[in-house]
């Protein structure tokens, strides 16, 4: 039987599985281990366990339910509802200063919990009813907090980034650098929209004003003191202070990331502590129930993911796909864009942690061929996957935002994400432009990259 054959049973294996609703470890392990029991020896199917073990040993995969647990920490305390606060207080003077306010605190809570889903839960429960309360509109609101959250698998520490460096054999230290000058990118975008959006939806709310006599909340101005401002400060410092130190262990060469996730969530433990009183067995256990049912659930599906690849490359499905790619000898841009074009078809069913651990056998060897710098294009990957978080039907981030907020009709819920999908897709144009907006920070803290 021919590999091309095999191929294509193999992926319409996959897909059927899927689509009568398998969970997506169990569809994925399901059909390696069929595969292996019809085109492998026999003896194969006595090394599952060690082929999945072996997959897994990586110092770095380690990192996963460390960060995970300091996500957590964070996300179960009021340290989002504080954080938003915070900004909202320094900056409610500037036009869209709320919103702003609502995309700097997704910015950085996403970078000390790591959660896309977290992100969204924490700031959206602060800021969407403060967004609301003083008219802005429920899609803006939404669609603001949703393409906020996620940042969380592009700024570090990513769950993503670490599958994505683990698949793709490349440097985590340097993925994670080469994420942040494309995550302040898409800071400066949602928040310069913040400003216009808002600009909008004053002049409207200000002509309903004079014609109707009807007053709407959002022309109304806070009246917050400089002593106010500084009231908010205390219990968001001590948070900034873990991100900044965290930063400085893993890109100062002090710790390794698995060594600075550990670190990371020893002191955000402590500092809910100090700061929520959080420290009972009875506080502490919807923390660390929580981090073991994430952390299993994901490890399960890297498992899985792994063990499908592993059968993938046995089969010679992954290599038979990418010399076939190869073949179509398409340009240079051309084979990006039809790369790309592939993971947001896939985001429309799966997540990213299986994208990219079903994806890179195949389609990392042309690009490297085609000569892409392979971590430049790990954050043009996920930033094309933060899309798949927010556009239907998968969408998990518009579905985290229902649930927060249940009375935004969802129909407004997904238009207002719709502008936030297009200044991604800006991002991405701009990265193919200027990719030194990427690859400038690890070059000049680690020195020019393989």
């Amino acid at each position: 039987m021919s590999t091309l054959v095999v191929g294509l049973m193999y992926g319409g294996a996959t897909l059927a599985t899927m689509f009568i609703g398998m969970p997506i470890a169990f569809a994925l392990g399901a059909v390696a281990v069929l595969f292996m029991f019809g085109f492998m020896p026999s003896a194969s199917l006595d090394t599952v366990t060690q082929n999945v073990y072996e997959e897994m040993a990586s110092i770095t995969l380690l990192s996963i339910p460390l960060f995970i647990l300091k996500g957590a920490a964070i996300g179960k305390s009021r340290a989002g509802q504080d954080l938003y606060s915070a900004l909202h207080a320094w900056m409610h003077r500037i036009p869209g200063g709320l919103g702003i306010a609502n995309v700097f605190a997704c910015a950085l809570f996403a970078a000390m919990a790591g959660s896309s889903p977290a992100t969204c839960s924490a700031i959206g429960s602060a800021g969407i009813p403060e967004m609301r309360k003083r008219g802005y509109s429920g899609a803006f609101a939404a669609g603001l907090i949703a393409a906020g959250g996620t940042l969380g698998i592009l700024l570090p520490p990513s769950i993503t980034m670490i599958l994505y460096a683990v698949a793709a054999e490349q440097s985590l230290g340097r993925l994670f650098l080469a994420g942040l000058g494309p995550g302040l990118l898409l800071v400066v975008l949602f928040a310069g929209y913040a400003m216009v959006r808002f600009r909008q939806e004053y002049a409207a709310a200000k002509a309903a004003y004079e014609r109707t006599g009807v007053h709407s909340q959002i022309l109304h101005e806070d009246n917050l003191t400089m002593r106010d401002r500084f009231a908010a400060l205390p219990r968001v410092l001590p948070f900034v202070v873990l991100l900044t130190g965290v930063m400085i262990a893993l890109y100062g060469g002090y710790a390794t990331p698995s060594e600075t996730a550990g670190l990371g969530g020893i002191l955000a433990l402590a500092l809910i502590a100090a700061i929520y009183g959080v420290w009972k067995p009875a506080d502490l256990a919807p923390i660390l129930t929580s981090t073991i049912r994430e952390s299993t659930m994901l490890m399960l599906i890297i498992g899985m993911s792994l063990l499908y690849s592993y059968v993938m490359s046995y089969l010679h499905i992954s290599q038979g796909a990418a010399q076939a790619i190869v073949a179509l000898q398409l340009s240079k841009w051309l084979l990006l864009a039809t790369i790309l074009l592939l993971v947001v078809v896939l985001g429309f069913f799966l997540p990213p942690v299986s994208i990219i651990l079903m994806t890179a056998p195949i389609i990392l060897p042309p690009l490297r061929a085609a000569g892409f710098d392979l971590i430049w294009f790990g954050v043009v990957m996920t930033i094309v996957m933060e899309m798949g978080l927010i556009h239907p039907p998968v969408g998990l981030n518009i579905f985290v935002i229902k649930n927060i907020a249940p009375d935004i009709p969802l129909k407004d819920v997904i238009w207002g994400t719709v502008p936030f999908v297009l200044l991604m897709m800006a991002a991405v144009v701009l990265l193919c432009l200027f990719p030194q907006i990427s690859t400038g920070l690890p070059d000049l803290v680690m020195g020019k990259g393989r």
